[in-house]
Formats: C-alpha cells, structure tokens, sequence
C-alpha cells in the first residue's frame, strides 16, 4: 500500500512561515498518508539584508543568523509535531541561503516522488522583477510539482461578492 517494490516515496516540502505554509502542510501530509509516504519539511533560512544604512550592525549579523535559525527550528519542530499527530511520517531540513537551487539540489538526492508547495498570488510582474520559488522550482523539478494556491484570491473574491451584494 503506497509502496512501488518496497520503496517509500518521498513528499518534499519547501516552506517558509508565510500564511499559507499550513495549507501547504495539510496538502503534502494528506498526499503522504495517500501513497504510503514519507513528509520532508524544507526551510530556508535567508541571510540578513545589509544596507551601508545598517553598516554599524554588521558585527550584529552572526547574532541574528543565529536567533532566525533558532526560532525557525523551533517552528519546524512545532510544524512536524503536529503532522506526525496525524500519523505521517515527518521528518525537517532547514538551510541557510537560497531555496530554489537547494530545493532542487535536494529533490535529486533524496529521490523525491513529489514536491508541495505554496504560491503566495503574486502579480505576474511581480514574479517576472523579483522571480518565485514556486516558479523557478516548478521549471526544473525532477519529478512532478504540486502548487498549493495562495488563499488570498478565494478571500478576495468572497469579499467582493459580499460588497456587490
């Protein structure tokens, strides 16, 4: 059951703390339960942002590394907690530098069968001047790449048949 010649698959999960990472949780753990599957939850940690305005807190930077890391962590542990409630099998990476390269670096190494994730609705102008994970994963992906729609739109659109009406 959810097995292919004995070997587990493997559901890849790159989050990032933003409002729809519960969406994005509650998809991967349910496709998990569905095919017999292990959950990796992937966080990337983003180095600070150094302007010359900040140039006296440099010496601070190493501090604030440490303090995202931490409390990221604490929220993986939360976040796989919750999910092995459910009976998933979970289990957490979480890195430091830039998400797409690393999310399909490790979709390779661990022979991910899926990858879940979040689009958070941007514009299309926005994703051409600022690029999206979401994107950039989906173009390179080893294996095949479910998106977990922002819930931003379905909000917005409530809100404006509430208005019309």
């Amino acid at each position: 059951m959810g097995y292919t010649d004995g070997i587990m698959k493997t559901i890849l999960a790159p989050i990032d703390f933003s409002p729809i990472t519960d969406r994005v949780c509650s998809a991967a753990a349910s496709l998990a339960k569905a095919v017999g599957g292990r959950l990796i939850l992937l966080h990337s940690v983003a180095p600070p942002v150094v302007t010359s305005e900040y140039a006296p807190m440099v010496e601070n930077i190493a501090e604030i590394s440490a303090a995202s890391e931490e409390a990221a962590a604490k929220r993986m542990m939360r976040l796989q907690k919750k999910l092995q409630d459910r009976l998933v099998v979970v289990e957490c990476m979480q890195f430091y530098g830039a998400p797409v390269p690393y999310i399909l670096e490790q979709a390779k190494e661990l022979s991910a069968d899926y990858i879940v994730m979040g689009s958070h609705g941007h514009t299309a102008l926005y994703d051409l001047l600022a690029g999206s994970t979401a994107h950039g994963v989906l173009r390179k992906a080893p294996c095949p790449v479910l998106i977990v729609p922002a819930v931003i739109k379905a909000a917005k659109k409530v809100a404006a048949r509430g208005r019309a009406g």
